[in-house]
């Protein structure tokens, strides 16, 4: 009987074909060089079939040889799967902030918290509410489940007991530093909770001047009676400055004088039990501010002059709402305003007198007034007098010369015997005309018993108690460079004569 045909044994070069369909599952490509050696893998099984069953030994080695060359092609050419990065290292998030009672009564206590700042790369899955009594140190925690929310409210609490709470975040990172309420809160029912009313007047910005009076009343709520605390810029007050009195109603801050120093927020807060209210109250104290840092003159042109200054280095506590500039001629000295309530730091003054020196100053201005000081120009304002001359206009100047001419000639005369007569006459004449007086056409001179009187024109000749030689006739002459005129009257002096009677006695 004829033997058994040798089993086949399978070439690597085979099971390496039949293995190749795998890797075309791989995102990446197979490579060209895969399929040439494939090729004598298939014709290994004809070469193996025809070949004596003792040569089949050599015929198998030299297929593994072949079989085993064709991956070591293809290895030379993929490169290796980068190792992925590993993940950073998972890091809790920091503590919540501001943990606080939201909600009290005599079951039931609910807190609120804030965010942490800090969370990272690991998320936040959520929060862990914990609590515990006063006086022991077992925590017991208040949900089974994480919270995403900021709030939470723990039931079926006991009345009376004193509880203190907690709030962690947790996350891939463990837990963080727990958040904790700063006081126990008691387990009971508020009756009315601490509310601060702030009068309308006081929820601006309250303003007073230095040296007046601040009495402020801040009325609230809150059953029972509330703790009232006070504190100015986040300090405690100054019991020297400020007084503080509470009542079961409403608190009352007191300054007898304001300073400048008193200025600043003044925070007050209302507490019962875990549960406060808070308000905040701005006190500006002013008051006038101090002159400009400087002012100078910058320049002068025709009838102006440009000056510029800088702010007050002291605004009075409050913004400075303008300024006042003055002007004062170096003759008088007197100051005069020519602007007010001006915003801008510069100015030209104008409509100066040609020929005059000016100094100027400025006062600053702010809600309460204008400063008590004022910068003052250092340099003074020439105002220059221009290039035209006046020239009046030349007149001919009018020739006043005139020979004398009286005016109101002289009356005869009647006189009598021992009484005193003038005679009157009037001349005018430039210039002046010498007046001269004669009798019978003789000068009469100085002769006492005349008196001769020439006044603005006005010829006056006084014959003291004439007699009956007096009589006779009169002239008065005027002369100057011009000519010369007189006028004459006659002069008649009579005898009284008496009766017979009168005679014999």
């Amino acid at each position: 009987m004829p033997g058994k045909p040798a089993p086949i044994k399978k070439a690597p070069a085979k099971k390496a074909a039949e293995k190749a369909p795998e890797p075309v599952r791989e995102p990446e490509p197979a490579p060209t060089e895969a399929p040439p050696a494939e090729i004598p893998a298939e014709a290994a099984p004809a070469e193996v079939t025809a070949a004596p069953v003792e040569g089949g030994a050599a015929v198998t080695g030299a297929a593994e040889e072949r079989a085993a060359a064709a991956p070591a092609e293809a290895a030379t050419v993929e490169e290796p799967p980068k190792a992925p990065t590993p993940p950073p290292p998972a890091v809790p998030t920091s503590a919540p902030l501001d943990v606080s009672v939201d909600d009290v009564n005599d079951s039931s206590l609910t807190i609120k918290w804030k965010t942490p700042v800090t969370i990272g790369d690991s998320g936040l899955n959520g929060y862990t509410i914990e609590y515990r009594k006063d006086g022991t140190s077992d925590w017991t925690v208040a949900n089974e489940e994480t919270t995403l929310a900021n709030r939470y409210c723990i039931t079926n609490l006991t009345t009376g007991d004193l509880l203190h709470v907690r709030v962690v975040a947790v996350n891939a990172g463990g837990r963080s530093e727990p958040g904790t309420l700063a006081e126990p809160v008691p387990i009971r029912e508020i009756a009315d909770r601490p509310r601060i009313r702030v009068p309308r007047l006081l929820r601006l910005r309250y303003i007073k001047k230095v040296g007046e009076q601040i009495n402020l009343v801040i009325p609230f709520l809150g059953k029972p009676k509330p703790v009232v605390s006070w504190l100015k810029d986040g300090q405690p007050l100054d019991s020297k400055r400020v007084n503080i009195r509470n009542t079961d109603k409403d608190s009352i801050l007191f300054i007898r004088t304001a300073q400048r120093e008193d200025s600043g927020v003044y925070e007050m807060t209302v507490k019962v039990d875990s549960f406060e209210d808070k308000a905040t109250l701005t006190l500006q104290i002013v008051e006038r501010p101090g002159p400009p840092a400087s002012v100078k003159l910058v320049d002068t042109w025709g009838f102006n002059a440009a000056l510029e200054w800088t702010p007050p280095k002291d605004n009075g506590n409050t913004d400075i709402t303008g300024y006042t500039v003055q002007k004062a001629d170096r003759k008088t000295e007197e100051w005069f305003t020519v602007l007010e309530h001006y915003h801008r730091l510069s100015a030209t003054i104008s409509d100066l007198i040609m020929g005059n020196s000016y100094s100027f100053r400025v006062f600053a201005e702010n809600q309460v007034g204008i400063s008590e000081k004022s910068a003052v120009t250092k340099e003074v304002a020439n105002i220059q007098k221009t290039g035209i001359v006046y020239k009046p206009p030349e007149y001919p100047e009018h020739d006043f010369s005139e020979a004398p001419k009286f005016t109101t000639p002289l009356n005869d005369r009647a006189a009598t015997v021992g009484y005193t007569t003038k005679l009157l006459c009037s001349v005018r004449g430039s210039p002046k005309p010498k007046i001269e007086w004669l009798k019978n056409q003789m000068v009469i001179g100085d002769d006492p018993k005349f008196r001769q009187i020439s006044n603005q024109g006005i010829c006056s000749l006084e014959i003291r108690k004439p007699c009956s030689f007096d009589g006779g006739v009169y002239t008065c002459r005027a002369k100057n460079a011009q000519g010369e005129a007189t006028v004459s009257c006659k002069l008649e002096v009579k005898q009284v004569i008496l009766p017979d009677s009168d005679k014999r006695k």
